[in-house]
């Protein structure tokens, strides 16, 4: 039975970890995860998902705020494990770790390498209008997601799709991309290739800046905006000087001249608004400063919204 210590913390990782639990020639000899966090608007100290399954089957859970040179980087070392298998973890692995196994270290990452490495592929796949993206099975290395490709599986991206969608996709994926990864990587024959650099592009985390609309970008980019920030943090734009939250738009096949982020047309069901590229933007569901999430019927019952409004100002 080989020993394996798992690396994980959102909900992603939990499909992955689920399933090893379940492989009879492998024991978790513990699960690394990050510290419990105040989340939300009461501030609740929440444990990570991952971690809420580990303690539902008795494994060993560690959590350390900085892991190098931790005490529980220790006990890991002490556990021996054969393989370290991390999958959306968020946190820097000394280069030990990552060594010491015997089958040294592999990692899940959802995007197909070399393109988009960091923090947040996913993001950036629904950003970019990306028709496709999938999960890349890898050797782990100091540098941050530029280890050897061992196995890659790929899905489509459906205008359907936001980063919601998309995370739960993938992790199943990426679930049983690495259980059929795994044996020939325990048995020692698995192969693999090196990345190439001149196709490398990076993910960082999505910053402040970037949840804010640009209305002078064409309507299929602040479409793929918006998909791209949901479920959250939320593509906001502003209206009288409040911040507006738009979580569902549609592209139309109709042109404007009017200037970017004006307001086209208005009605009891509809409200339309310019581009920067002249293609009207259907606002589907939306959130004013203060209130809950509405549909557009919803928010059109009881706003002052005319034609020549101007969003962004």
């Amino acid at each position: 039975m080989k020993k394996i210590v798992f690396m994980g913390t959102p909900e992603f990782s939990v499909p992955i970890l689920e399933a090893l639990i379940e492989q009879e020639n492998l024991e978790i000899v513990a699960v690394i995860t990050q510290p419990d966090r105040k989340v939300g608007r009461k501030q609740l100290v929440t444990a990570p998902p991952v971690k809420e399954l580990a303690l539902a089957h008795e494994l060993l859970v560690l959590q350390p705020e900085k892991l190098s040179g931790s005490e529980e980087m220790n006990k890991i070392l002490e556990l021996k494990p054969d393989l370290l298998i991390t999958a959306a973890y968020g946190q820097y692995v000394p280069t030990k770790l990552l060594t010491t196994p015997k089958f040294k270290a592999i990692n899940v990452h959802a995007s197909l390498l070399p393109k988009y490495r960091g923090a947040a592929p996913i993001h950036y796949a629904v950003l970019k209008g990306d028709e496709k993206t999938g999960i890349t099975i890898m050797y782990m290395e100091k540098e941050m997601d530029a280890g050897n490709i061992i196995s890659q599986r790929e899905i489509e991206i459906s205008e359907a799709d936001d980063t919601g969608t998309l995370f739960e996709k993938l992790s199943l994926l990426g679930r049983d991309l690495l259980l059929d990864t795994l044996p020939d990587i325990l048995s020692g024959q698995n192969e693999s290739i090196v990345q190439d650099e001149s196709k490398v592009t990076y993910s960082p985390m999505i910053s402040k800046a970037e949840e804010q609309i640009d209305w002078t970008k064409s309507a299929k980019e602040i479409f793929n905006q918006v998909r791209a920030l949901r479920p959250a943090p939320g593509a906001y734009t502003l209206l009288n000087g409040e911040r507006f939250k738009i979580w569902d738009a549609k592209v139309k096949d109709e042109m404007s001249e009017s200037k970017a982020g004006m307001v086209v047309l208005v009605d009891k069901e509809k409200l339309l608004v310019a581009a920067g590229d002249g293609q009207l933007l259907s606002l589907l569901s939306v959130q004013p400063a203060g209130k809950r999430s509405l549909t557009i019927e919803e928010y059109l019952a009881g706003a002052e919204m005319k034609k020549g409004d101007l969003f962004g100002e």
